[in-house]
């Protein structure tokens, strides 16, 4: 699971430890898909496409926006690794507060970046009753643009 921060029209941005098991996966295997299901309103969009990484310029305008207590937990933590305690932790926290503040200055780390999903396939899902469901879904054919499918349910 990722927090998208952005979409524009080179594709969508998510943001994380680079030293992190998602981060090794997806330099190993570039592809990815996104699903947002609304089960609420009976829809969900899948993406399917491509992964690259975002640009340092772009890792440190989208890291320079965030709180200030959050880039210092980006830099105290080890993400997805084992920790001793949550004292220690905190302990780091508080170690990199120390040193940074909470002013506009913190830098991004070298080991926090982020990703861009470009797409290949988005398809947009509609639930119906007795199974008779919508989807259509948008292919993208080479440097000809996008075309369209519907598809059985």
């Amino acid at each position: 699971m990722v927090l998208l921060k952005g979409a524009d029209p080179r594709g969508f941005v998510f943001y994380t430890n680079l030293g992190s098991r998602k981060a090794a996966e997806l330099r190993a295997n570039p592809q990815a898909a996104l699903c947002f299901h609304w089960k609420s309103v009976r829809r969900q969009v899948r993406i399917r496409g491509s992964i690259t990484r975002v640009t340092d310029a772009e890792a440190d305008a989208y890291f320079a926006t965030r709180a200030a207590q959050s880039r210092i937990s980006a830099i105290a933590s080890d993400q997805s690794r084992p920790m001793a305690s949550r004292a220690a932790y905190e302990q780091r926290v508080a170690e990199v507060s120390t040193i940074y503040g909470d002013g506009p200055d913190i830098p991004r780390p070298d080991f926090w970046g982020g990703f861009r999903l470009t797409p290949l396939e988005i398809e947009f899902w509609q639930d119906q009753a007795f199974r008779m469901h919508d989807r259509l879904k948008f292919y993208r054919k080479a440097e000809a643009g996008w075309a369209t499918v519907r598809l059985y349910p």
